[in-house]
C-alpha cells in the first residue's frame, strides 16, 4: 500500500505509524460525563466501507494525517494533513 503524503508525494506504507480512526480527534469536553470518555477511549466501530484514520509519517516529515480509504477494496481516497505545514 502506498500514500501519498501531502508534503513528501507518494510514500510506502512502512514509513508511516498507523493510530487508528480519526474520531480521536473529537476528544469530548474536560467535564462531559463519564459515558462520554469510555465511549471515546475504549468503544470503537469497525465499519465495513469507507472510514478515516489516522496516520503518522514517522520516517519523513513527522505529520499526521488523516487518510480516508475504503476498508473493503484497499484503495486510498484521500489523503490530508491534520495540521497545517509539515514539522
Amino acid at each position: 500500500m502506498r500514500l501519498t503524503c501531502p508534503h513528501c508525494g507518494p510514500r510506502d506504507r512502512r514509513e508511516f505509524y498507523y493510530y487508528g480512526a480519526a474520531d480521536y480527534l473529537n476528544r469530548p469536553a474536560a467535564d462531559a460525563p463519564a459515558q462520554d470518555w469510555d465511549d471515546y477511549l475504549h468503544n470503537r466501530d469497525n465499519p465495513a466501507g469507507v472510514t478515516q484514520d489516522l496516520w503518522y509519517h514517522e520516517q519523513g516529515c513527522s505529520a499526521w494525517l488523516r487518510v480516508t480509504r475504503n476498508t473493503i477494496t484497499h484503495e486510498i481516497l484521500a489523503v490530508d494533513a491534520v495540521a497545517g505545514g509539515a514539522k
